[in-house]
């Protein structure tokens, strides 16, 4: 499909930077997003990750002799790194048969007495069953760690996402809905376990001037290539150089490096978040407001599958998630719209067990679900500047493909 490649759609929906964000300021970045959101104490760490890590490692030093993670089989790889690092095993549960929940009987198989925590995700924005993660959970006197790192703003009757569970974690990395490059939000609803994080942190991340000059660089650069006219060079030309190699892992960003940067976040990024959630609460609305129409259009292409949310939870809207009937027709859509800068894309290119760098870290296991949903699912960003004309181009090109 022909396109100007002057000018590119993300990806997902991330909350643009504006040069006044740039100033310095106050830096009470986790504490405005903890008055947004209703929550307690928020604690800043140098990523998602850095944050899921400090979880694993206050619950661990807890209860020294629970050594496993309960996961999705589809989930983010980070996760998996994150688990590894720690010297803790990856239990995998496979999902709900077309759907991204794990499957309530495969969760209660995979919690033991050797279960230290499980880690449900909100994956794409859609606010997940942790009902069923808590009951799998307690049951054998293990936790359960939200992992909403795409899911900030996201409720769940009625409260934040984060909340049902023991502990949650938010991203603030590069495309998120508020960004700082990089940066991660915890959260525990028991102020005795955010003491103890708040300690642990205290003691394990240190202050490291050389990340924190390299993640202020790369926020300028966000800042000033975030944008229709910028994303071509920053996103677009490196995304069509990994599909002409053959490379899906790379083209999505998949291929994460084997360790995890722990570090403080600065006074400058934390005052550039804190200027920017300002504007987050209406910008939220509005990408909420945007997917509910285009939900419907979607809805009447037939054959094709829109995820949403269960009944009292109202999640976030990054990019819509969509399922097609089978990978030849998922494929299909995908070589007519993956380069087209119009912002459709794939999550996350595998199931855990099938990325071949993550071998000695997750253990191989048939997971027929989730391996389905990673060949047959395929996202359209929600983002503001992909226009109601450009959004019927992929839903014409989606009613051919399934015609």
């Amino acid at each position: 499909m022909p396109r100007a490649r002057h000018r590119e759609i993300p990806p997902t929906a991330g909350l643009p930077l504006r040069w006044r964000d740039l100033l310095p300021g106050p830096g009470d970045l986790a504490g405005r997003i903890a008055r947004q959101l209703g929550t307690p104490a928020l604690q800043l760490e140098c990523s998602g990750t850095a944050a899921l890590t400090v979880a694993l490692h206050t619950l661990r030093r807890a209860e020294p002799h629970r050594t496993t993670v309960v996961v999705p089989a589809y989930t983010c790889p980070l996760v998996a790194i994150a688990v590894h690092r720690l010297g803790l095993q990856l239990r995998l549960c496979d999902l709900r048969a077309g759907h991204y929940d794990m499957d309530p009987d495969c969760l209660r198989e995979a919690c033991r007495e050797d279960t230290l925590a499980v880690v449900p995700t909100h994956l794409a924005g859609r606010v997940a069953n942790v009902g069923a993660a808590l009951d799998a959970a307690h049951r054998v006197g293990a936790h359960v760690i939200e992992d909403a790192a795409q899911a900030l703003g996201a409720r769940d009757r009625g409260e934040s996402v984060g909340l049902r569970g023991d502990l949650g974690f938010f991203s603030l990395a590069a495309g998120k809905g508020l960004s700082i490059y990089e940066g991660g939000l915890l959260l525990a609803r028991d102020a005795s376990l955010r003491e103890r994080l708040r300690r642990d942190s205290a003691a394990c991340v240190p202050r490291r001037f050389d990340w924190e000059l390299r993640r202020s660089l790369e926020l300028l650069g966000l800042a000033a290539l975030y944008r229709p006219a910028g994303l071509g060079l920053a996103y677009g030309r490196p995304l069509r150089r990994a599909l002409r190699r053959g490379d899906p892992v790379g083209a999505v960003g998949d291929a994460f490096a084997p360790t995890i940067p722990l570090h403080r976040v600065g006074r400058w990024r934390r005052a550039v978040g804190a200027h920017a959630a300002v504007r987050l609460p209406a910008f939220l609305a509005a990408l909420a407001e945007q997917a509910g129409r285009r939900i419907q259009r979607l809805r009447r292409i037939e054959r094709l599958h829109v995820y949403d949310d269960p009944p009292q939870a109202q999640g976030t809207w990054p990019f819509l998630l969509l399922r097609l009937p089978d990978q030849r027709s998922r494929d299909a859509a995908l070589e007519r719209l993956w380069t087209s800068g119009l912002g459709v894309s794939r999550l996350f290119i595998h199931a855990l067990p099938d990325y071949a760098y993550l071998a000695d870290r997750v253990p191989q296991a048939p997971m027929p679900n989730a391996r389905d949903f990673a060949a047959r699912t395929l996202t359209v960003s929600n983002s503001p500047w992909l226009g109601d004309e450009d959004f019927e181009t992929i839903c014409r090109t989606l009613e051919r493909v399934l015609g």
